[in-house]
């Protein structure tokens, strides 16, 4: 009985424990030489000292770093620079009014009259009885195309000729104190996207970029920049 009770004891005393099973079994680096099966040595004790060395390292490094976080440090460095002018944007000015009924010919009409929204695909008046009764009788005049012989038709001429003039849209124009004239915009065409409306496909849009090349700004505010009245409709 007592051998067996002896033979039970050396048996569980030589069996590894759970942690020893964990170190041996773990991917962490340099456990499974501390937890080994056997006696104390000074090889598990220099791998103890530097596992526990590493560790506290490691707490102290990640712990500044935490509080480092939490204090919301922050550097600033601002470059200050004087300027005495900066380069005005251009200002562009577009007229959903895409042409001007008073310029249109017979031979636009004839051409783009369908694109106009003004006459349907066999070039007859659309929604007559709708039409204001001074402006229909001109329309009636211009889409008489029984004696008429189709010309060249460009839409960049036409729309050159038939949009909107910035000498009668502006009536006032004033940048940084000094008068400016429908002289200082310059003419370009902008494309908009279909779904808008087909007979305002291409607007003529004029931008005011400079008296010599570019315009230059020296502080904000409306008395330092572009100041304009604009008519945007046609009288006639």
């Amino acid at each position: 009985t007592h051998i067996l009770k002896y033979t039970l004891f050396i048996i569980r005393f030589l069996q590894p424990s759970s942690l020893q099973i964990f170190a041996n079994t773990s991917t962490l680096h340099g456990i499974r030489h501390i937890f080994v099966y056997g006696p104390m040595t000074v090889r598990r004790a220099l791998w103890a000292l530097a596992f526990i060395a590493s560790l506290g390292l490691l707490l102290v490094e990640s712990s500044e770093r935490v509080i480092y976080y939490f204090s919301y440090q922050h550097i600033t460095k601002v470059d200050g620079l004087v300027a005495n002018s900066l380069v005005f944007p251009a200002v562009t000015i577009c007229n959903f009014n895409g042409f001007r009924f008073s310029r249109l010919t017979t031979n636009d009409l004839y051409h783009a009259g369908d694109l106009l929204a003004l006459l349907d695909v066999n070039l007859q008046i659309l929604h007559p009885h709708l039409a204001d009764p001074t402006v229909l009788a001109i329309l009636q005049e211009k889409t008489n195309f029984q004696h008429h012989r189709a010309k060249v038709f460009s839409m960049s001429e036409f729309l050159g000729r038939v949009g909107h003039d910035m000498k009668e849209m502006l009536l006032y124009c004033k940048f940084r104190g000094q008068e400016c004239s429908h002289r200082n915009f310059t003419t370009v065409r902008q494309p908009v996207k279909p779904e808008i409306d087909i007979s305002v496909a291409i607007l003529v849009c004029l931008s005011i970029y400079s008296f010599s090349y570019f315009l230059c700004g020296s502080n904000g505010g409306k008395g330092f920049g572009l100041d304009t009245f604009l008519r945007g409709e046609e009288w006639r």
